[in-house]
C-alpha cells in the first residue's frame, strides 16, 4: 500500500487574478507564429516597460533620493528576491563595484536559495517567510539600511519576511512589484508598481517583468551612484581599473576631459594610484596625491565640489 505522508495537502492559493498570471490575448497563437512573427510580437510587448518605467518615474526619484541619504550616513543597499527577481538583484549588486568602484558590502544582493539559486532553479525556496527574515538578520540590518524587495508577482514569502523584517530593524523599505497595490498589498516605505501587463507565456515573468525590473534597477543604483558623485558629467570616474578594458576606459576618460595625450594620461593616472577622480583633481589643482585624497574626502568624493572649492580657496 502506497504511503501518502508525505504529501502535501495544504489548500493551493488561487494566483490567477494576479496580473502577471493572466492571459495575453496578443500570444494566444504564439505556438503557430513565424520566427519572424514572435519577434515582432516581443518588441511590441516589451514597448510597455518604457511607459510601466515612466508611470513609476516619481516613486523611482524618491528611492534614489532616500537610497542616496541613507548610504551618505554610512548604511548599505539590500536586493531581495527569488528565482528573476532575486538573480536581477544579485547582478546589478555585482555590477557596483566594477562601475563605481564601491566595496563589495555597500551593494548586496539576497535570493532564496543562496549562491547556488543563481546557476540552478531553487524556486522552491521563495515559499519561506522565515528564511528571508533570517536572510537579514545574517547581515545585521540596521535602521541606516535601505533593503529593496524584489516580487514580479508580489506574494513571494521570502520576499515578504525579508521586508516585514527590514521594517522591525528600523531601515528604510522600498517594494519593487509588477501587479497593483489592490492586487497585493505588502506594507514599505516606498511601493514601486511596474506594470507591464501579462506576459507573452503567461505567468514567466522572467520576460517583460524581469527587463522592466531589470531598467528598474539599473535606474535606481545609477541614480544613487550619481548623487553619491560617483560620476563626473557622464563618466565614470570612480571605474575600478582592473583589467584592459577598465584600464583602456580610464585612459580615455582622462584624456577627453583633460586633452592630454594618451602617454601623458598614462603618467597621471599611475601617479594617482590608478585612480581616475584623484587623477583628475590631482592635473586640474596641480595638488599632490596625498592633498587630494584629503579634498576627495572632505567633500565626501564628489570631484566637481572639491575642484570647485580648491579654486575659491586660491
Amino acid at each position: 500500500m502506497s504511503s501518502t505522508s508525505n504529501i502535501n495537502t495544504d489548500p493551493i492559493v488561487e494566483r490567477g487574478h494576479l496580473l502577471t498570471e493572466q492571459i495575453n490575448p496578443n500570444s494566444q497563437n504564439l505556438d503557430q507564429l513565424s520566427s519572424l512573427e514572435l519577434v515582432d510580437l516581443f518588441n511590441q510587448e516589451d514597448a510597455q516597460t518604457i511607459a510601466a518605467i515612466c508611470a513609476a518615474r516619481t516613486q523611482l526619484a524618491q528611492a534614489i533620493d532616500r537610497t542616496a541619504e541613507a548610504l551618505r550616513h554610512g548604511g548599505r543597499l539590500f536586493y531581495v528576491g527569488a528565482g528573476t527577481s532575486g538573480r536581477l538583484g544579485v547582478l546589478d549588486a555585482a555590477e557596483c563595484p566594477p562601475t563605481f568602484c564601491t566595496p563589495a558590502e555597500l551593494v548586496q544582493g539576497i535570493i532564496a536559495g543562496g549562491a547556488g539559486a543563481l546557476v540552478r532553479s531553487s524556486e522552491d525556496l521563495e515559499d519561506k517567510f522565515e528564511d528571508g527574515a533570517e536572510a537579514l538578520a545574517h547581515r545585521h540590518i540596521t535602521k541606516l539600511d535601505v533593503v529593496v524587495g524584489i516580487t514580479a508577482g508580489g506574494t513571494t514569502p521570502f520576499v515578504h519576511g525579508a521586508v516585514k523584517a527590514a521594517r522591525m530593524r528600523g531601515a528604510t523599505t522600498i517594494l519593487i512589484a509588477c501587479v497593483p497595490a489592490e492586487q497585493v498589498s505588502i506594507e514599505a516605505d516606498l511601493d514601486i508598481r511596474l506594470l507591464v501587463g501579462p506576459e507573452v507565456i503567461a505567468g514567466s515573468t522572467r520576460l517583460k517583468a524581469g527587463t522592466v525590473t531589470k531598467m528598474a534597477l539599473n535606474i535606481l543604483s545609477t541614480g544613487v551612484m550619481v548623487q553619491l558623485g560617483k560620476v563626473y558629467g557622464n563618466r565614470m570616474v570612480d571605474v575600478a581599473v582592473t583589467n584592459t578594458k577598465l584600464h583602456d576606459r580610464a585612459l580615455r576618460i582622462l584624456q577627453d576631459l583633460t586633452g592630454l595625450t594618451r602617454q601623458d594620461a598614462a603618467y597621471v593616472l599611475e601617479h594617482s594610484g590608478r585612480s581616475v577622480k584623484l587623477a583628475l583633481l590631482m592635473h586640474w589643482t596641480g595638488v599632490e596625491q596625498e592633498k587630494g585624497k584629503r579634498l576627495l574626502v572632505e567633500h565626501q568624493g564628489n570631484l566637481r565640489q572639491a575642484v570647485l572649492s580648491y579654486q575659491k580657496r586660491e
